[in-house]
């Protein structure tokens, strides 16, 4: 889940006015047929690639692109999913450290390329946590990140490797994608906080 989701969801629900939609159905499934071709090439196939998605819409994103790589490879990729519920930095962290289960994502991380995948990045605490959670589950050879959209404002040191887009925003605008699986609607949105009257 991108982090500013998880952040509104903690807050009184903002009003949000639609400024415009940023890619259709169609232009989401074009970038998703470049980022699998772009994977397979930076990893020489697909032989040792993994795909992780981030709860939530980083799974689907990771399936689509699971299938996506196994039509250009001819051979199945693995796809998993993790979740970081408990390894945010907003949470209290008086509780103890979250259990990991062992085959948690579905498949072994230990020594393979994984691509961890995620919606939006935005302040990159999101992805700090997926990695915290990723190495509790084994020692990946690689890692790198795709994600949708890159809307900026970084505050930690983390770079995507694969980018579907870049859309510069401002702190008040949000960007929301919208997935059929999650969602039941496909697009990417930018909507804009409105200040109380």
């Amino acid at each position: 889940m991108s982090e500013i989701t998880e952040e509104i969801k903690s807050k009184p629900k903002p009003k949000l006015r639609e400024k415009g939609r940023l890619m259709s159905s169609s232009e989401i499934e074009r970038t998703l047929v470049r980022l699998a071709h772009e994977i397979v090439e930076k990893n020489n196939g697909s032989a040792n690639v993994g795909l992780v998605g981030i709860k939530r819409r980083g799974v689907p994103l990771a399936q689509r692109l699971g299938a996506l790589i196994s039509k250009i490879e001819k051979q199945p990729v693995d796809i998993g999913t993790l979740d970081i519920s408990f390894y945010r930095d907003d949470l209290s962290t008086a509780g103890t450290r979250p259990i990991v289960t062992p085959g948690a994502i579905g498949f072994d991380v230990t020594g393979r390329d994984i691509v961890l995948m995620d919606d939006v990045l935005y302040t990159g605490r999101t992805i700090r946590a997926a990695l915290d959670a990723l190495f509790d589950h084994g020692r990946p050879k690689s890692v790198q990140l795709l994600v949708l959209i890159d809307r900026g404002h970084r505050e930690l040191p983390i770079q995507a490797t694969f980018t579907g887009r870049t859309i510069p925003t401002s702190k008040r605008e949000i960007i929301e994608v919208k997935l059929n699986e999650v969602d039941g609607q496909e697009q990417v949105i930018l909507v804009e906080l409105v200040d109380p009257a």
